[in-house]
C-alpha cells in the first residue's frame, strides 16, 4: 500500500452557509415559518440574498463541516464537492482552503448556481433555514479523482449524496477505489428522512461491505431498523456494520464493533447555544482518533470534545483550534 497523502477525505454537498440575525418581520415578509427548514429554488434564493442584512458567511454542508473539524485537529484533510464558477463558488473555495483543507474539485462552468443555505436567527435564538442545493447536486463520477481517493486513509461519505443518481454513482466509485487501495470507507446517514427514503439501499451498502464505518444518531438508527428498541437496533447494527457509532446527545455515544458495544459519555457543556453541527464535529473527532490509532474509546472522547465545542456557540464550525483543545484535555490522539 502506498503512503497516504490525506488522513480523511470527505465527499458531500458543497453548501455555502449565510448566517444572519434577523426579526420576525423579515420572516413574515418572505412567508417563512419560524424554525422551519425548507428547500428553495434559485429564484427564491436570490430574492432572500438580496434582502438580508450583513451576516457570517462560511463554507458548509455536513461532510464539509466534518472535514474542517478534522483539519482543525491537525490532520491532513481533503474535500470533494461541487460548486459553480460564480461569486459564491469562489467564496466557498477560498473559505474551505483557508481552513486547511485541500479542495480541488473542478467547478461547474454553467448550470445551477453554487448551493447555499440562508440561516436566519431571531432574537430568541430560533433558526429558520432555507437551503438551495444548486450545483452541489451536480457532482458526477468524473469529479472523483482515483489518485486522490486512493491517497486518503479514510473516505467519508455524506448520506445526502444518495439523492441524485450521478452523485450516487460518484459515491460508489469512490468507495470502490478506496477499497481497492486498502483504505477504509465511512458513511454518515445524515438525516432520519434520508434514511426513510433509502433504508434498503443503505443497509445493502453496509451488508455488502461497501462502507466499513457508519455514523448515525438515535433517530437515524431507529429509522434504519424501524424499531424504537435501542438494544435491538444496536444488535442489528453490530451484525450489519464492521463498525458503527451512534450519537445520543447528552447521553454520549455507543460504539459497536465485532467485539463489543462500548458506551462513551458526552463531554460536559456549560451552556448549549446551538446544536447545529454537533454530529458533524463528533465525526471529526472520531475519525481523527481512528486514523491516529487512539482506540475506539479515545476516538469517542475526541468526538465528544469536538461536539461540545461546536454546540457552545452559533455556527457549525469550531471557533478555537481543536488540536489545542484536545491537547488541553489530554486527548491528542
Amino acid at each position: 500500500m502506498i503512503d497516504a497523502e490525506y488522513d480523511v477525505l470527505g465527499i458531500g454537498n458543497a453548501i455555502f452557509d449565510v448566517l444572519v440575525k434577523t426579526d420576525e418581520a423579515f420572516l413574515n415578509r418572505h412567508g417563512m415559518g419560524k424554525g422551519s427548514m425548507a428547500l428553495i429554488d434559485e429564484v427564491r434564493a436570490t430574492a432572500i440574498y438580496s434582502d438580508i442584512g450583513p451576516g457570517t458567511e462560511m463554507c458548509g454542508g455536513s461532510a464539509a463541516n466534518t472535514i474542517v473539524g478534522v483539519a482543525s485537529l491537525g490532520a491532513r484533510a481533503a474535500y470533494v464537492g461541487k460548486v459553480k464558477v460564480d461569486q459564491i463558488g469562489r467564496l466557498y473555495t477560498h473559505d474551505i482552503r483557508a481552513a486547511g483543507v485541500t479542495f480541488e474539485t473542478k467547478p461547474a462552468p454553467d448550470g445551477p448556481a453554487t448551493g447555499c443555505s440562508y440561516i436566519l436567527v431571531t432574537s430568541d435564538g430560533e433558526r429558520t433555514m432555507n437551503t438551495y442545493l444548486g450545483a452541489a447536486q451536480e457532482l458526477k463520477p468524473e469529479d472523483i479523482d482515483p489518485a486522490q481517493i486512493a491517497a486518503a486513509k479514510i473516505v467519508y461519505l455524506e448520506g445526502y449524496l444518495w439523492d441524485p443518481q450521478s452523485a450516487k454513482e460518484a459515491f460508489v466509485k469512490a468507495a470502490t477505489i478506496a477499497h481497492g487501495a486498502g483504505r477504509q470507507v465511512a458513511l454518515t446517514l445524515s438525516d432520519a428522512f434520508c434514511v426513510d427514503r433509502y433504508r434498503n439501499e443503505f443497509l445493502e451498502l453496509m451488508r455488502k461491505g461497501t462502507v466499513d464505518l457508519v455514523f448515525a444518531n438515535e433517530a437515524e438508527l431507529h429509522s434504519l431498523y424501524q424499531t424504537s428498541d435501542l438494544d435491538a437496533a444496536m444488535k442489528q447494527l453490530r451484525a450489519d456494520a464492521k463498525l458503527g457509532v451512534v450519537t445520543r446527545g447528552q447521553k454520549g455515544c455507543l460504539v459497536s464493533s465485532s467485539e463489543r458495544v462500548t458506551a462513551i459519555p458526552a463531554f460536559p457543556v456549560k451552556h448549549i447555544v446551538d446544536t447545529t453541527g454537533a454530529g458533524d464535529l463528533f465525526a471529526s473527532g472520531f475519525l481523527f482518533g481512528l486514523v491516529r490509532g487512539a482506540g475506539y474509546e479515545n476516538a469517542g472522547r475526541l468526538g465528544a470534545l469536538a461536539a461540545a465545542e461546536v454546540i457552545q456557540h452559533i455556527g457549525a464550525r469550531p471557533q478555537v483550534s481543536l488540536k489545542e483543545l484536545a491537547r488541553q484535555n489530554g486527548l491528542q490522539g
